[in-house]
């Protein structure tokens, strides 16, 4: 069960109650749950990505290890430009979309 990390930014007080009674809250709007399983961080996904859908306001990023994603990690984001992570002449690189794209 590998570590997994949220960050939320200007989000409704709800987020913080839900993942401070899943994950500790190591810093404002930084939580870690050292033993997530893949179950359980989709369940938490998928509250995050309803709330979201409903109101609409923040940003969400999940990040976790995953070793089938380049540079051994995944990330899923709500609310801000989608983000990637691409490994190019052996650096890991964000992509993120162009403006207006």
């Amino acid at each position: 069960m590998p570590l997994c990390i949220v960050v939320t930014r200007d989000v409704e007080m709800r987020y913080r109650g839900f993942l401070g009674s899943v994950m500790l809250e190591v810093a404002p709007g930084f939580y870690v749950g050292p033993r997530i399983s893949k179950g359980v961080r989709e369940r938490i996904w998928d509250v995050m990505t309803d709330w979201h859908t409903a109101l609409g306001s923040g940003s969400v990023t999940m990040v976790w290890r995953d070793t089938s994603m380049p540079g051994g990690l995944g990330v899923l984001n709500l609310g801000e430009p989608p983000k990637e992570l691409v490994e190019h002449e052996g650096s890991l690189i964000v992509r993120r979309p162009l403006r207006g794209t």
